[in-house]
């Protein structure tokens, strides 16, 4: 078990200064901008400072490779290829396992998972917020039930990519791409099943009962059991380092920038630089709350607002499809025509389906390996079991909320009112007026629920929070491996991330997209690496699970 800090406080305090070394230019920057651009608000400078750096970042991951004359980024062939692989290799496991997930979420099996004996002593150090009492309830196999770990990892993946992301990939790629989003999630739900296996079996299982785990740990102690130890130990450095990232970006920054736009939208203070940063203030406070309390806090709070938040948004979604009852059929055929033969060609059928896996695979990050760090927390002996609970995970934000969004744009243009595959989402006009991610979704509410934007600007503000806390956890767990279990490290992580709120709720959605964007598949490159090595692991444990419970 991995006990020792990998750097002790000395080069913690150094990293730290390198931190602030790195963002005090960035301030800099936007101080002289201020100075020469005066009219510019606050938003628009820490913009033009953080854009160069994102668009570096998004080129390097996004990078192409030549297929049959079209350029296809590498990290979508590597998640096609390892989600595909998977699918074939356990038999269907996303299709077959589906009524096996919904059994074992409702607490079936409980008693043959969780034989693990409680802890008995009499003192329990009280540890990022978890309480002495649930830790002796709960034993050392883990630290959050089924439920709670799939709504952390559900809170995660479900935000501001369901509504805005899905808005961009069908104002660039048509509705074509929403089929491809679907077809990526269910490929999805094999990949998420291999790596949330791996994260409870190689999980690090302290003796008050806290968890840690993800792909750090699994790619560092089962690389090291192939006897790639090297290999394995870098691939977990990398991958901890892009999860802060991560972290700081797409699981925050993003979110936050959204839920900024659609609040001061709201609020008619698009034009106030200092109102966003004021909103992203008061969102750092109330996500600060709950982060201090660690996984157990996050897991209480998820639990309660992921249920409610996908009821009133796919109910909300159901009521606008429906009162465009006699267009749905034309939808789904504009969903199918589009998917294999847009109106571009063969080129274009090659950007519909990158469209559809990138939007994809940025919302339900199944293969980039972060759910499985909620995922290890579980309360359970088996970690297959785990594997098949998390195969849920992309069914629920893809295949259903992603095309729920899809859906409400797609008939809300029934009469044409924007034009599909515009050259971006910045050339899609609503009565007159330039939108974004957010507005698309919100008009084509708003269409059939006068006043609804304000129900949907409290279900993105509940996504974009859920996101947060849970990302939170993630990079809190890469940052830990990175410079040691401390309160030191636990504090620094966490000032870090809250200043990161108030950054994406200033910053503009240009740059905060390709930066979240990058940071997130990045994670992918390490990760399938690990899955397509480990992958027998999860073989024996499916089949020892699957053993156990037999007849149960």
């Amino acid at each position: 078990m991995v006990t020792k800090p990998m750097m002790n406080h000395k080069i913690l305090k150094y990293f730290s200064a390198g931190v602030l070394a790195f963002l005090l230019p960035i301030a800099a920057f936007a101080a002289e901008a201020a100075q020469t651009t005066a009219e510019k608000g606050l938003d628009q400078r820490i913009n033009d400072a953080f854009d160069p750096i994102a668009s570096w970042w998004e080129s390097t991951i996004m990078y192409p490779v030549p297929i049959a004359g079209f350029d296809v980024p590498i990290v979508l062939i590597l998640l096609v290829f390892g989600a595909t692989f998977f699918t074939l290799y356990f038999g269907f496991i996303n299709l077959r396992g589906f009524p096996l997930a919904i059994r074992v979420v409702r607490g079936h099996y409980d008693e043959i998972e969780q034989g693990a004996a409680p802890v008995t002593t009499d003192t329990v150090p009280h540890y990022e917020g978890d309480i002495p009492d649930t830790i002796r309830e709960e034993g050392v196999a883990g630290e959050v039930s089924h439920f709670q770990a799939l709504a952390t990892a559900v809170s995660g993946t479900v935000g501001l990519g369901n509504i805005a992301g899905v808005a961009v990939a069908i104002a660039v790629g048509g509705p074509g791409a929403t089929f491809w989003m679907i077809v990526a999630g269910l490929l999805g739900m094999s990949s998420k099943f291999v790596e949330c296996t791996l994260g409870v079996k190689y999980r690090d299982l302290e003796p008050d009962g806290t968890v840690y785990g993800g792909p750090m740990y699994y790619l560092s102690k089962g690389l090291a059991e192939r006897g790639l130890a090297p290999v394995g130990k870098v691939l977990a450095i990398i991958f901890a380092l892009f999860c802060v990232g991560g972290s700081l970006g797409g699981g925050n920054a993003f979110q936050a920038n959204q839920a900024t736009a659609q609040l001061s939208s709201m609020m008619g203070l698009q034009q106030y630089g200092a109102a966003k940063t004021i909103i992203g203030i008061i969102l750092a406070f109330f996500v600060g709350i709950v982060i201090i309390g660690g996984i157990k806090r996050i897991a209480r709070v998820t639990e309660k607002i992921v249920p409610f938040m996908a009821v009133l948004y796919v109910g909300a979604a159901l009521i606008i499809i429906f009162a465009h009852f006699t267009f749905i059929p034309e939808a789904f055929m504009l969903i199918i025509n589009g998917a294999f033969t847009p109106e571009a060609g063969l080129g274009g059928i090659a950007g519909v389906i990158i469209q559809g896996f990138r939007r994809a695979a940025f919302s339900n990050e199944a293969g980039a390996g972060s759910a499985a760090i909620a995922h290890s927390a579980v309360n359970t002996k088996y970690p297959a079991s785990e594997g098949i609970v998390a195969l849920l995970e992309p069914f629920i934000d893809t295949v259903v909320i992603c095309t729920m969004t899809a859906l409400v744009i797609i008939v809300f243009n029934d009469d044409q009112s924007f034009i599909y595959s515009a050259e971006n989402l910045k050339g899609v006009q609503i009565a007159g007026q330039t939108v974004g991610g957010v507005d698309l979704t919100s008009a084509a509410f708003d269409d059939v629920l006068p006043g609804f934007r304000y129900v949907l600007t409290l279900a993105i503000l509940l996504f974009a929070f859920s996101t947060m806390i849970s990302w939170s956890y993630y990079g809190l767990q890469a940052w830990k491996y990175l410079f040691g279990r401390s309160n030191l490290a636990d504090m620094i992580f966490k000032v870090l991330f809250l200043l990161f709120v108030v950054i994406g709720a200033a910053a503009q959605l240009d740059a905060v997209i390709k930066f979240s964007d990058a940071m997130i598949l990045a994670l992918v490159f390490p990760n399938m690496i690990g899955l397509l090595i480990l992958f027998p692991k999860v073989k024996e444990e499916l089949t020892k699970y699957l053993n156990a419970i037999k007849g149960a």
